[in-house]
């Protein structure tokens, strides 16, 4: 499964030792770990979501994050997964197909001493495709541009549950296009663009307090 396109700039990335065998740097902004600094490998692209960007969702999310249980899709570096447990989220689920992050997810969550996360080092669709019975109450999702993930993998988590009723589900998209197709029963919560990306928060709501207008 490939990465953003090469593209893409990097924001929060700083360049550890050249292009070839690169390592990049996260710094987390908020809660217990605030200005931690982590590493990672620069495998496939990676890009973790801009600092400017992780404060305005974590803004939008002040209420709801501390005891949730949240599930970061496409974690790259954890940039999303590991600042909701800073805030104090119960549990993260950290999802990415590239070994060398899952990795160094591990070994993160190992340095920062947080037992309360989990990486799951496997395809994003095929994770979402099985039925584990496990919903959440935040969804983190972040995909590779230009490929047509979100179409695809919308209806997964939908049809599969993931997500709580009442629960949040954020997505990030290419600025160039539209938001995406949604159930009806998600509720555009918050939206905004910057540069290249746009990002949105949706509630979703119960299926039939949609059906019957509540």
């Amino acid at each position: 499964m490939a990465r953003r396109p090469s593209t893409r700039r990097k924001p929060t990335v700083t360049n550890r030792t050249g292009k070839n065998g690169s390592t990049g740097e996260l710094r987390i902004i908020g809660g217990d770990w605030r200005s931690r600094k982590l590493m990672f490998p620069d495998a496939g692209g990676v890009r973790p979501s801009p600092a400017r960007t992780r404060e305005t969702l974590f803004n939008w999310l002040n209420f709801q994050i501390a005891g949730s249980h949240c599930l970061d899709l496409f974690s790259g570096s954890g940039a999303l997964g590991l600042e909701a447990l800073s805030r104090g989220a119960a549990q993260a689920t950290l999802v990415d197909h590239t070994p060398a992050l899952a990795k160094a997810l591990r070994d993160n969550l190992n340095l920062l001493r947080a037992s309360n996360g989990e990486v799951i080092c496997q395809d994003v669709e095929t994770f979402l495709a099985s039925s584990e019975g496990t919903s959440f109450d935040i969804v983190f999702m972040d995909p590779p541009f230009r490929q047509g993930w979100l179409e695809r993998l919308i209806p997964l988590l939908d049809q599969q549950h993931w997500v709580k009723p009442g629960g949040w589900i954020y997505l990030e998209h290419e600025s160039e296009r539209s938001l995406p197709a949604v159930p009806a029963h998600w509720h555009l919560h918050r939206q905004k663009s910057a540069g290249q990306v746009s990002y949105c928060l949706f509630r979703v709501l119960e299926a039939q307090k949609q059906e019957a207008g509540e």
